[in-house]
């Protein structure tokens, strides 16, 4: 019986070259698989038609835009989730999502391994294959730009021989990975880290220097879930595309950064992530009103941890799924309405309003009617500051 590979494919030169690439080397039949997370660019079945015209055996597209706002997206926003204090996780996050559209794929065709077309620099390659061997540990993983060094060059070359129905028109200086969540631009000039991003770097995003009108939104959230904006019902997938669209057009979301690869290189990045940090501002505020002090400061650690392993491609490890679980049960009282300004590049929270609020305004004041017994304060200072005070006498003798 002949050997069947599943490849995560694209619809672009690389992965195309890809499926016959593969059925050389390894003597098997290639099954392509698209998932559209909201990257846009070719409609799914123009991408299905080009894989079989490649040579696939059997070609499967998914539309798993809301799957992936639901069940990865969304775990992101509760987590505060941003690597570095900065990425929110556009690429890593969509990579357990076309994992597990690979695996059922590779289940439904009797595949015994898995195909992606990732380099050996990258973290991608650690997020597929750490990924698939956590779903399904008896398949086995390929990856032909890193193990048959297949260059750009030869690439074009198979393209050119083989006739494929490909263009292989000059390649974009720029690497760019996008979904729904955001967009991901490195290599071309931006790998002198002096230089300076242009603005033909950026699609999601207009220049945040331009003059224009602020734009106010009012996002609800119930748990911890972005269920409506300025009233009106959305869905997370909603909520992050019509956030993507409005703080977009304020230059909101650009992100320029050197960041830590999992391989141990550092890497200059340039994202957009306008409707993902306009979310997950709104969403650290609205903690900051709802949730108890010491629940808040460990959650921060957690947050940090939980950011870690999902860039490392361990969304599905025992300990992500643990944290996962503790994001959860610390998000059940984050529920209200956070009013923000999208303006000059930046989100402002201006308002804050919630049913589930720890904030005691007769606490909090300082005008009559205050109900904060300051007398008590003195007692406390003193038996808090006593280890330390302790200690300092014995320091100081």
């Amino acid at each position: 019986m002949t050997e069947r590979v599943v490849l995560a494919y694209s619809g672009g030169l690389d992965t195309s070259v890809c499926i016959g690439w593969i059925a050389e080397e390894t003597g098997a039949e290639v099954i392509a698989v698209a998932v559209d997370v909201g990257q846009g660019g070719e409609d799914l079945d123009v991408i299905r038609k080009r894989a079989l015209a490649c040579g696939a055996v059997e070609a499967e597209v998914a539309d798993a835009k809301d799957e992936f706002a639901d069940e990865y997206c969304l775990p992101a926003i509760k987590a505060n989730a941003l690597y570095m204090d900065r990425y929110p996780l556009v690429s890593a996050l969509s990579r357990p999502t076309i994992v597990k559209h690979l695996v059922a794929a590779a289940r439904k065709h009797g595949a015994t391994t898995v195909a992606h077309g990732c380099t050996g620099k990258g973290n991608d390659q650690v997020r597929f294959e750490a990924g698939i061997s956590s779903l399904a540990p008896d398949l086995k993983c390929i990856a032909p730009v890193r193990d048959y060094a297949m260059t750009r060059d030869k690439a074009i070359a198979f393209c050119e021989e083989k006739n494929l129905p490909i263009a292989t028109t000059k390649k974009s200086p720029y690497s760019i990975d996008q979904n729904v969540f955001g967009r991901a631009v490195e290599t071309g000039f931006l790998e002198d880290i002096w230089n300076a991003p242009i603005e033909d770097v950026y699609e999601y995003t207009q220049n945040p220097a331009t003059p224009r009108d602020a734009d106010e939104v009012v996002i609800t959230f119930e748990e911890g879930v972005p269920v409506a904006l300025d009233g009106r019902p959305v869905t997370v997938l909603q909520a992050v595309q019509q956030l993507n669209e409005r703080a977009g057009a304020q230059g909101i979301g650009r992100i320029d950064m050197v960041e830590d690869r999992l391989v141990g290189i550092k890497s200059r990045e340039v994202y957009e992530a306008p409707g993902a940090i306009a979310l997950i501002t709104a969403h650290q505020e609205l903690e900051n009103v709802t949730v108890e002090r010491e629940l808040a400061r460990y959650k921060r650690q957690v947050e940090q941890r939980w950011g870690e392993l999902v860039y490392d491609g361990l969304w599905f490890s025992p300990l992500k799924r643990a944290l996962d679980g503790f994001i959860d049960e610390a998000n059940q009282q984050v529920s209200g309405d956070i009013r923000m300004t999208l303006h000059g590049g930046r989100a402002v929270v201006t308002g804050r309003k919630s049913d589930r609020s720890l904030y005691d305004f007769n606490l909090a004041t300082y005008d009559t009617g205050d109900t904060f017994d300051q007398s008590l304060s003195k007692g406390f200072i003193e038996l808090f500051g006593m280890s330390s005070k302790i200690a300092a006498k014995r320091d100081l003798a």
